[in-house]
């Protein structure tokens, strides 16, 4: 995720300050790793530095002022080139889900791994009814809907490989052991 670009376009409607956007990037994408807020001011001075925002005012609501950033015309072209950009798909497998099974078949281990891939399939599908309780429930935002969508179609993937791979470990076993 590009944390200055998503924190651009929660800019894109209008000034808010840190701690504003924080809670709109928490509440806007539910399932994504929530910001901490060090990373949050961190990367509103690095868009400061490079021209993207302005501060926009200060606020004070019982506590320390709280500055506002607002979009710069070079911040709206760089979320407006950084939207129509298209991600590549990623061209290494970056899972520790996969590793675990690479690792164990490495150090001929067949039954750790069909034990691992099992379990990891128990897991998966727990989580999948989890997030499509998410989804159905009546009072689900379109960004729950979206974000659970998404997850659930990484983890349908993600089943569908271990129930491959636990028929190729059972295959491989089979002739190494026969």
């Amino acid at each position: 995720m590009s944390t200055p670009h998503v924190l651009l376009g929660l800019l894109a409607g209008g000034a808010r300050h840190g701690y504003e956007l924080k809670r709109a990037h928490d509440e806007r994408l539910p399932r994504a790793r929530p910001l901490a807020f060090g990373q949050v001011y961190a990367t509103l001075a690095r868009l400061q530095r490079d021209g993207l925002v302005v501060p926009a005012g200060q606020e004070r609501d019982g506590g320390p002022d709280r500055t506002s950033y607002a979009l710069t015309p070079e911040g709206r072209d760089a979320l407006d080139r950084w939207l129509a950009t298209v991600e590549p798909p990623m061209p290494y497998v970056a899972s520790t889900l996969f590793a675990k099974v690479m690792v164990a078949l490495l150090v001929d281990d067949a039954d750790r791994a069909r034990s691992y891939l099992i379990a990891q399939r128990r897991a998966h599908t727990e989580r999948l009814r989890e997030l499509t309780a998410v989804k159905t429930a009546p009072s689900a935002s379109l960004d729950e809907v979206i974000a659970a969508d998404f997850a659930i179609a990484h983890l349908d993937a993600d089943l569908r490989w271990l129930h491959t791979t636990l028929e190729r470990v059972a295959d491989w076993h089979r002739e190494v052991h026969s």
